[in-house]
């Protein structure tokens, strides 16, 4: 069986802070996004609505996807949010029910 990556766009709100990830797995990833299990760049701006992500079998692919991305100007990640998810729902709220960051303990 092979492996797939992510490679995800986070954002804190519409039009908002951006944060582009990689991962293998996706439900844990984004579950420590809200979660702000993560220190650093996502918990200090929030940054934890899903608004994209592609996903590959090729590791390599993965990273290099990544690092395009990264590179690309503001501009271009909007198009490829809107493209896919014109209203930025949180992608999240579609697949992973448990995951939507309520605290209900």
């Amino acid at each position: 069986m092979s492996k797939v990556y992510y490679v995800y766009i986070l954002a804190s709100k519409r039009n908002g802070t951006l944060y582009i990830g990689i991962t293998n797995n996706l439900e844990r990833r984004i579950y420590e996004h809200k979660n702000h299990l993560i220190k650093g760049f996502t918990e200090k701006y929030n940054v934890n609505m899903l608004v994209c992500h592609e996903q590959t079998n090729n590791v390599e692919a993965a990273l290099l996807r990544e690092k395009q991305l990264k590179r690309w100007n503001r501009k271009w990640k909007l198009a490829l949010i809107e493209k896919d998810n014109p209203n930025w729902n949180d992608l999240v709220n579609n697949w992973i029910p448990d995951l939507v960051g309520d605290d209900k303990e």
